[in-house]
């Protein structure tokens, strides 16, 4: 009977633990030590999305300091041309922001400051509805703070869901089992 027991609190251990890492979201510091501020080149945001994989519940992360940039999702006509006549939604003027990827298909974001993004401070992306894997890169520390102050300040914390949630649940009560019944 013990053996038994054993058997299925490992079990549940070992499901718990499957769950969590398949449906954790990942945090993608948008231009990664760059941050969101007007780049070098005009393909630098095309270029540091090339190869990550984004998925419905990831979040991206804006680093940049408030009143020096913002961040505005637009149709794909507005980011052509660089205006926000076409928003989604309204402009996020405090950095860093945290965008949470609710919906599969193309986003499209700019900054409405000037001409940053005439001058490259635009990202398009595609996201996928399909779970698994989380996207390819992981996050980087490299996120402002809260005073807007650039590498070397703290990230912010990851996504959590309620899977995650449920799955570290589910961890702790087989640890806890585990404990009372060996």
């Amino acid at each position: 009977m013990d053996k038994m027991l054993l058997m299925i609190v490992f079990g549940a251990l070992a499901m718990a633990s499957l769950v969590q890492d398949v449906t954790a979201q990942t945090a993608h510091m948008v231009g990664d030590n760059m941050g969101w501020i007007i780049p070098n080149g005009a393909s630098a945001y095309t270029d540091w999305a090339a190869g990550k994989t984004f998925r419905v519940g990831d979040t991206l992360v804006f680093n940049f300091r408030t009143n020096n940039h913002d961040v505005q999702r637009v149709q794909k006509t507005s980011f052509d041309e660089c205006n926000s006549q076409n928003a989604i939604g309204s402009p996020i003027m405090t950095g860093p922001a945290n965008v949470t990827l609710d919906t599969a298909g193309d986003h499209y974001y700019i900054c409405t400051f000037g001409t940053h993004c005439r001058n490259g401070q635009k990202l398009a992306i595609t996201v996928s509805s399909s779970t698994g894997t989380p996207g390819a890169n992981p996050p980087t520390s490299s996120a402002a703070g809260p005073s807007g102050s650039f590498p070397g300040g703290s990230a912010p914390p990851p996504p959590s869901s309620s899977t995650t949630v449920f799955a570290s649940f589910m961890l702790s009560i087989s640890a806890i089992a585990l404990a009372i019944f060996v």
